[in-house]
């Protein structure tokens, strides 16, 4: 529940920062539209490395993990490994579908 409040919050001031661009285009809004798209296309790039690098680590914690489960000889040691990778997996997979299909 705090995630979702956070993100919501991340959400609305993204969207006060853009606002003050959008505000000072002219005209039919045409430019403050395109103003908004060069600045989001602009940190999209370094956002999706964001995700890789999430992802990386999130590949590391995971592999701790499951070495000491795997050591501790819990019979749970497939679940977790499945769970941590498939979760980096599926950010460097997210990442790079969106770099692809916005880019």
């Amino acid at each position: 529940m705090r995630l979702l409040s956070f993100l919501a919050r991340l959400a609305g001031l993204a969207l006060l920062w853009l606002l003050p661009a959008a505000l000072r285009a002219q005209g039919s809004g045409e430019a403050g539209i395109e103003a908004a798209t060069e600045q989001v296309t602009r940190y999209f790039e370094p956002g999706t490395n964001l995700m890789y690098a999430v992802g990386a680590v999130l590949g590391l914690i995971g592999a701790v993990k499951v070495y000491s489960k795997w050591n501790s000889g819990d019979q749970d040691t497939q679940k977790v490994a499945a769970s941590w990778f498939g979760s980096c997996i599926f950010l460097v997979v997210v990442a790079t579908i969106l770099r692809a299909f916005f880019l």
